[in-house]
């Protein structure tokens, strides 16, 4: 019996483990709303200069969300000072109101695809600065507090490619 559940814990550990993640950090927003002058960033340094990876913005949402999409500017600060800045859009739930995601209960975690099959050239510091830029339709101003994100974070895979 013992042995049987020495083999089943090695097991669940080994599948559960993801060989691909180099990185990933979760940063919590001011009581479930991201305010719109808040930069969320991330450095990270010590990657590998060869390797071929893919990077995702995870956001973790409940159900005081009031959008089916979610609009995010993102900037990847390279050790040189070069920025790659996008404006990205990810569509949160489907059209019939079922959020997509991951997650049990209120709490949905989406891992949004953001960079593929980068390779990040030189040593050194890359720092990633995600913000919202949602608004309500037929509106100039940004949403101030965006309600219904409750942690934003990202992740760094090895590409299989």
């Amino acid at each position: 019996m013992r042995n049987a559940l020495l083999i089943l814990i090695s097991a669940s550990v080994s599948f559960s483990c993801n060989t691909k993640l180099v990185k990933s950090e979760f940063r919590a927003t001011n009581s479930g709303a991201w305010n719109k002058d808040n930069t969320i960033a991330f450095s990270f340094s010590e990657i590998d200069t060869v390797q071929r990876h893919n990077i995702f913005i995870n956001v973790r949402n409940d159900a005081t969300f009031a959008y089916s999409n979610l609009f995010l500017i993102a900037e990847l600060e390279f050790p040189t000072g070069e920025t790659l800045k996008d404006t990205l859009q990810y569509e949160m739930a489907l059209p019939d109101g079922t959020w997509l995601g991951k997650g049990y209960g209120s709490i949905k975690e989406n891992k949004l695809w953001y960079k593929e099959n980068i390779v990040f050239p030189t040593t050194g510091v890359y720092t990633i600065r995600i913000s919202q830029a949602m608004r309500k339709n037929g509106s100039v101003n940004g949403v101030v507090n965006l309600e219904g994100i409750t942690d934003v974070g990202y992740e760094i895979e090895r590409s299989s490619e």
